[in-house]
């Protein structure tokens, strides 16, 4: 009995096969930690470009699908391991990324789903770039600067929550109960987020772990019993399906590939945060220049690849970095057996249908939380710098033109359409620009100092 247990690997080495009976609960605890996050831009932008039921299952079931395909890449890279490779070989999940919802959605709203794609594959372009130059160019993001752009995410997902909170501004039916800013909205939500607040703060292990899920699941059956929800599309859907190539198209409108293409080389650099809070956090030491550049590379990879199989942009999830650096469980193969999971979801139809049934009142109320927990990530990261004059200018200047341009769209009205996607429509892009131009030409405070 000794010997064949000395087949399987340590849970706590990042190589090797563990027993599965140690590896299934440890995966269940990844895919409970990420599975929310990873449908949810999905199901708010097919929502944002009115796609139809089917279409609304396809996006989902696509998201599921890259997701667990850019995990493996990352996981079990492509490639000479000594030399060049795709994929970081780090204990990390991929899924698709709140980050890039704000722009999402204003490209939904004027040019659909394809365009959205479209600046996908040309962003994947710009991260493979970075990846490969990530040494040179790293120096232009410092905490400052990628805090204030996670900041003005959390800041501009607020008001999607709220809307989504009061039952979504495109819902209505014939006796009321999803009208906008109803009771019942409103009740559905806060009893959700109530169970969200309560388990993030009281709950311990398991239900600590799986607020969001469980919030979800109690506000989803207090939805039932309001009519808010039509099971129609799941008895519809087919049990079994591969993600359909280019079923929304590809479509490379200018403006927004530039303001996804922005997006995805402040991610990259972002990654580089994971990538080091997993290695330091778990096995005690800095990720090399060789997983660092073949992590962001494997990264630009999968969502250029992805985008033609429907899948919206990923990142890096940094709930699943908390469980490496917590449990010190490091096993690649456990967070593989996650992927597999993920995937097996993603090919199932009846699931994604399953997802678009949830109400977005219950979907505001879950959510809003995670908004908030972006947003005060973002502020943990300027916080990491001194505020001093200079930093307090760079990070209130950012966040004021970023979000106050997105709050009077009204203000570029005179501009070309380009400019009003690129710059009115997502504060991130704003706020981006903004706090790298002053980071570069304002005066260190070190300078200030020798002067006087």
């Amino acid at each position: 009995m000794k010997e064949s247990n000395k087949q399987y690997a340590s849970i706590f080495e990042m190589d090797g096969i563990p027993k599965f009976s140690q590896a299934l609960p440890l995966a269940i605890q990844h895919l409970v930690a990420m599975i929310v996050g990873c449908v949810t831009p999905a199901i708010i932008v097919s929502n944002v470009a009115q796609l139809s039921p089917a279409d609304r299952v396809i996006l989902i079931q696509a998201a599921l699908v890259v997701s667990a395909l850019s995990t493996l890449l990352e996981l079990f890279p492509i490639g000479n391991k000594e030399g060049f490779h795709l994929g970081a070989a780090l204990p990390v999940i991929m899924g698709i990324s709140f980050a890039y919802v704000p722009s999402m959605q204003a490209i939904a709203a004027d040019y659909g789903v394809a365009a959205i794609l479209g600046a996908q594959m040309v962003g994947g372009v710009v991260a493979f770039i970075v990846g490969f130059g990530v040494t040179r160019i790293r120096k232009f993001f410092p905490p400052l600067i990628t805090g204030t752009v996670v900041f003005t995410i959390g800041l501009s997902l607020y008001p999607t929550a709220i809307n989504y909170m009061a039952g979504g501004t495109a819902n209505k039916d014939v006796e009321g109960l999803l009208r906008y800013g109803s009771w019942q909205n409103w009740l559905v939500a806060f009893i959700t987020l109530a169970v969200v607040t309560g388990l993030n703060h009281f709950g311990k292990g398991f239900f600590k772990l799986a607020s969001i899920l469980i919030g979800l699941i109690v506000g989803y059956v207090v939805a039932f019993f309001f009519g808010m929800v039509d099971f129609v599309n799941v008895g519809t859907a087919s049990l079994f399906q591969v993600p359909q190539p280019l079923h929304f198209g590809i479509v490379f409108e200018p403006s927004s590939c530039v303001a996804i293409g922005l997006l995805f080389a402040i991610n990259s650099v972002q990654a580089i945060g994971d990538f080091t809070a997993t290695t330091t956090g778990s096995i005690d030491r800095e990720p090399t220049d060789k997983e660092l550049r073949g992590g962001i590379m494997g990264y630009g990879f999968t969502n250029f690849f992805g985008a033609l199989l429907g899948g919206l942009p990923t990142a890096t999830y940094s709930q699943n970095v908390g469980i490496v650096t917590t449990t010190k469980v490091v096993n690649r193969c456990i967070m593989g057996l996650t992927a597999i999971i993920l995937l097996a979801a993603g090919l199932i139809p009846k699931f994604s249908a399953l997802l678009t049934t949830i109400p977005q009142c219950v979907l505001g109320g879950a959510t809003v939380s995670v908004f908030a927990s972006i947003a005060m990530t973002g502020m943990r990261l300027i916080m990491t710098e001194k505020m001093t004059f200079r930093n307090s200018s760079i990070v209130g200047l950012a966040v004021a033109l970023g979000m106050g341009i997105s709050q009077a769209p009204a203000a570029l009205q005179t501009f070309p359409s380009w400019a009003t996607t690129i710059f009115g429509r997502s504060p991130v892009v704003v706020a981006t620009i903004v706090a790298i131009f002053l980071n570069i030409i304002l005066p260190k405070d070190k300078d200030l100092a020798s002067k006087k």
